[in-house]
C-alpha cells in the first residue's frame, strides 16, 4: 500500500480568510453610517464617494509607493481593479438610486455573489460547493428583508441597469483580488488594494469635479442620533476603517478563500450597515429585517463551512530512479524478470 502524497488543506488559512472577511464586511457596513451624517450637513452624496476613496488612496499613498513594480508586472489588473472594484461599484450604486429606491439598489446590487457563482462556475468552468450556492441563495432572501424591498418597489428600467451594473463591478472585486494572486507574476494584495483606489480617485475625481464642491461643513459639526460631534470624526471613520481597512482586509481575505465564499460572507455588510444605523442613527428595525438579518446569516455560514467542490485530482509522477529501484528489489525477491523497460 502506498500512502497517498496529497497536501492536507491548512485550516488556519482559511480561519485567517473567514476572519478577515468578516472584517471587511464589517468595516463597509459602517460606510454608510458615517456618510449620512455628512450628507444631511450639505455635502453631496457623490462628493462624499470622491472624499472616502481620495482620503484612503492618500492614506495607502506609502503602500503604493513600496509596491511601484507591480504597475509593471501585472498593470491591466490594477487597472481593472480600480475601474470595477472602485470607481464602477460607487458610481453604479449612486446612479441607481437616484432612480430607483435604495433598499432595491442595495438589493440589486448583492445580487453579486449569486452572480459570481454563475462566473466562476460557466466561464472560468470551476466547480462550486453546494454549501456556497445555497448560502448565496439564503443570503438574498434575507438581504429582500433585511432591505423591505416590497416597500416602494418601483421599476425604473435605467435604474435597474445601473444597479445591475454595481453588482457586476462587484464581482468584479472579487474575480481581480482573486486574480491577483495567480500566475507567473503575482501582486500582493496590498498593492491591488493601493493601486485600485488610487485609480478609483482619478476616475472620480474627473466624474465629480470635487473643485465646484462646498467642503465647509467639514469644519462644522454633524448630528448623529441627536448628538452633536465634529464632522471629521466621521469623515476620518469613513475613510481609515469603512475604506482603507475594508479593502485590505476584503481582497487579503480572497486569497484565504474562494471568491464565491468571501462574496457571501461580504453580504453581512448590509446587515451590519442597517444595524450600525439603528444604534446610530436611530433608525429602528422591525421584525421582517431582523428575520432577514438571520437568513443572511445563516447564508453566510452555510458558504464558508462548505467543503470546498471535489477538483481533478493531479496525477503522481514517480521519478524514474526510484522506479528502477523498487523494481530491482522486487526482482531480488521473486527472481522474476522485469518487463518495465524495453532494455531489461
Amino acid at each position: 500500500m502506498h500512502k497517498s502524497t496529497a497536501t492536507p488543506t491548512r485550516p488556519s488559512g482559511r480561519t485567517l480568510g473567514l476572519s478577515l472577511a468578516l472584517v471587511s464586511a464589517f468595516a463597509f457596513g459602517g460606510s454608510g453610517t458615517a456618510a449620512k451624517p455628512l450628507i444631511e450637513a450639505g455635502l453631496s452624496p457623490l462628493h462624499v464617494v470622491w472624499l472616502r476613496v481620495t482620503g484612503a488612496a492618500v492614506a495607502l499613498l506609502p503602500i503604493a509607493y513600496r509596491h511601484r513594480s507591480a504597475v509593471l508586472r501585472r498593470p491591466g489588473l490594477l487597472l481593472g481593479f480600480g475601474l470595477l472594484a472602485v470607481a464602477g461599484v460607487q458610481a453604479c450604486y449612486f446612479a441607481a438610486i437616484s432612480r430607483i429606491p435604495v433598499g432595491v439598489a442595495l438589493l440589486i446590487e448583492y445580487l453579486g455573489p449569486p452572480l459570481l457563482i454563475g462566473y466562476v462556475k460557466f466561464v472560468q468552468r470551476k466547480p462550486i460547493s453546494r454549501g456556497a450556492a445555497i448560502g448565496a441563495a439564503v443570503a438574498v432572501a434575507g438581504l429582500a428583508c433585511v432591505v423591505e424591498v416590497w416597500n416602494g418597489l418601483s421599476f425604473d428600467a435605467l435604474g435597474v441597469l445601473f444597479g445591475l451594473g454595481a453588482a457586476c463591478c462587484q464581482v468584479g472585486y472579487f474575480v481581480l483580488a482573486d486574480a491577483g494572486r495567480r500566475g507567473e507574476r503575482p501582486v500582493d494584495p496590498m498593492a491591488v488594494s493601493a493601486y485600485g483606489l488610487l485609480i478609483g480617485a482619478v476616475v472620480l475625481t474627473a466624474l465629480t469635479r470635487p473643485w465646484e464642491a462646498d467642503w465647509s461643513p467639514l469644519g462644522g459639526n454633524v448630528v448623529m442620533n441627536g448628538h452633536s460631534l465634529p464632522a471629521f470624526v466621521p469623515a476620518v471613520w469613513m475613510v481609515l476603517v469603512a475604506t482603507v481597512l475594508a479593502y485590505l482586509t476584503g481582497v487579503v481575505a480572497v486569497g484565504h478563500l474562494s471568491p464565491p465564499v468571501a462574496g457571501v460572507v461580504a453580504n453581512l455588510e448590509a446587515v451590519v450597515a442597517t444595524v450600525l444605523a439603528w444604534i446610530l442613527l436611530g433608525e429602528h428595525l422591525g421584525l421582517p429585517q431582523l428575520a432577514g438579518g438571520l437568513l443572511v446569516l445563516a447564508g453566510a455560514f452555510a458558504a464558508q463551512a462548505s467543503k470546498p467542490a471535489d477538483a481533478a485530482p493531479e496525477p503522481v509522477v514517480v521519478p524514474a530512479v526510484e522506479t528502477r529501484e523498487r523494481v530491482a528489489a522486487e526482482r531480488a525477491v521473486s527472481g522474476r524478470p522485469s518487463r518495465t523497460s524495453r532494455g531489461d
